[in-house]
């Protein structure tokens, strides 16, 4: 790696799964703003929904979720009925006018529900919205939480996608982040999901945990790759301790320095390469007949914030507390606080707390930012085309990119900007010199790598 990107490495820069990102959202963005934009949802917009279940029987320290643990059952089976009202309250603002193609279930840990409540709200996300034929609907899954009663429920609901959350296999790394998970015990979990007809399997990987070294990386990525799964995400540990406070049971001499953090992700990413799985953006990977893995290659990838997809909705609505929506008019997020939630929703209403709507030039700098984060590359002359007048000052701000320094960070390539290959493991601390936003108010990001 050059001098110049190793000085950038630690470097805190946001991840862009979303832009403007969360920390810039304000109180300005009402539930009678949210409302308006839903009526304002077009015929036949195909749209995807996020259902968030934020509780978890434990507490892993590695965790920047919107989550918090509970060992009784009872305020997660309220949650549930309060989720079901805000599905209903959404749909009938949209009514049969937009198809649902994709539904997400995230956390927290969506397994910690009963059987039961995972048929409930299944029936009620069909019974309220108008769903394809076949929509995609995946599952984040703690194989600790998982049973076969569970995988009956999400299978019967029509589940195709599972999410499992590894991190990493080896003991001590596990005991420093309260995971305990073994390897014999994921496996029985993926054979099951493949028994019950789960078509797509993804395993998350985490690199620069406490006490984490190349040589232990190395084995949870062959154990991971032993498993076959469809895809694999290689996520770098976002350390926040001033976020979640949680993350303050690691320490931070337990923490891989800059440099190491580099090495273990390069060489995660060159075995996972070894196996057969092509590269998707900065940390995905998928076996080369994967969906996601033809949307990378026909420039049709997308970025939200569940990470990289090959979903072609513009609108995403994000259903539970903390949830974030996304729509051609900006975004919008729920009350994080679960009592506060449930009581809003419970009434009737929408539980929008902020957000954010996008001018003309955020739209431009975002499509520039995704392109970037998908393809590391944009299109001059594509944004000049989709954003008129208000794309030029930003391809200037490219082209001054492109003749800057003895190592630019961008090539250009006739009328197409390109990420040089030495550059692209820094491609967030690219995609932030088109971010207009970054140094306004006080907000703390993770290290670029």
């Amino acid at each position: 790696m050059r001098h110049e990107n190793k000085s950038r490495l630690n470097e805190a820069v946001p991840r862009y799964t979303s832009y403007p990102t969360a920390p810039h959202f304000h109180a300005g963005i009402t539930a009678d703003t949210v409302r308006e934009w839903i009526l304002r949802i077009e015929r036949e917009e195909p749209i995807s929904l996020y259902l968030h279940v934020p509780f978890c029987d434990r507490l892993c320290w590695f965790c920047a979720c919107h989550t918090k643990q509970t060992r009784q059952y009872e305020p997660v089976a309220s949650y549930v009925r309060s989720l079901c009202r805000e599905i209903e309250t959404v749909s009938g603002l949209i009514g049969n006018r937009a198809p649902v193609r994709a539904i997400h279930f995230g956390g927290g840990s969506p397994t910690m529900l009963k059987p039961e409540d995972i048929m409930a709200l299944g029936a009620t996300v069909r019974g309220s919205f108008r769903l394809v034929d076949e929509p995609e609907i995946s599952v984040e899954i703690d194989p600790n939480d998982m049973t076969d009663e569970r995988l009956d429920a999400f299978a019967a609901i029509g589940m195709t996608r599972a999410s499992l959350g590894v991190q990493d296999f080896d003991p001590k790394v596990q005991k420093a982040i309260n995971r305990d998970q073994s390897f014999e015990l994921t496996e029985r979990v993926v054979d099951g999901l493949r028994a019950g007809g789960i078509a797509s399997i993804n395993l998350d990987l985490l690199y620069g945990l406490p006490h984490q070294t190349c040589a232990t990386l190395e084995q949870t990525v062959r154990m991971a790759l032993s498993l076959a799964p469809d895809r694999i995400a290689l996520f770098g540990y976002a350390h926040v301790p001033w976020f979640k406070k949680h993350q303050t049971m690691i320490a931070d001499e337990w923490l891989p320095l800059p440099e190491e953090r580099y090495a273990q992700s390069m060489l995660a990413a060159r075995l996972i390469a070894e196996a057969g799985y092509e590269a998707i953006g900065i940390d995905h990977f998928a076996r080369p007949e994967d969906s996601l893995a033809a949307a990378a290659r026909e420039g049709r990838l997308r970025r939200n914030f569940q990470g990289y997809t090959d979903e072609r909705c513009d609108t995403l609505i994000g259903l539970g507390a903390s949830s974030i929506s996304r729509f051609r008019q900006g975004y919008a997020q729920n009350q994080p606080a679960t009592s506060v939630y449930q009581r809003t929703v419970d009434e009737g209403g929408l539980a929008t707390v902020r957000g954010i709507e996008l001018s003309a030039e955020d739209h431009a700098r975002a499509w520039i930012i995704e392109r970037l984060m998908c393809d590391f590359a944009f299109d001059g002359e594509e944004a000049a085309v989709r954003f008129g007048p208000v794309a030029r000052p930003l391809i200037a701000e490219a082209a001054l990119l492109s003749t800057t320094g003895r190592h630019p960070w961008l090539v250009r390539r006739g009328d197409v900007f390109v990420v040089p290959e030495e550059h692209r493991p820094l491609v967030r601390t690219v995609a932030a010199r088109f971010d207009s936003y970054l140094k306004q108010g006080e907000a703390r990001h993770s290290a670029a790598v």
